[in-house]
């Protein structure tokens, strides 16, 4: 069995081992999480405070800097990615 996968990014496709597959959907599940963590700061800060989008990227910035949040947010994304695999292997069988 081959140790290559391939790795679907927008159109393009790479091929790339398994592991690296596994990081990069780590990596941007994270981005997305922290984006989405952006998006509800953002929004919380200028629709209920007297501040605007620079206060909200300021309060953002704070947060999405502490290590314990980047912690939990690629725990949390790796959990979840090799949740997915292991379940789609025992599917198979």
């Amino acid at each position: 069995m081959s140790d290559r996968t391939q790795l679907a990014i927008g159109n393009s496709t790479f091929s790339v081992t398994r592991l690296t597959k596994r990081v990069m959907q780590v990596a941007i599940s994270s981005a997305l999480t922290a984006f989405a963590a952006f998006v509800i700061l953002m929004l919380n800060n200028v629709l209920t405070a007297r501040s605007g989008f620079s206060q909200g990227f300021d309060a953002w910035y704070a947060f999405i800097r502490r290590s314990d949040i980047l912690g939990t947010i690629a725990l949390t994304a790796m959990v979840t990615v090799l949740f997915v695999y292991w379940q789609r292997d025992r599917e198979r069988r």
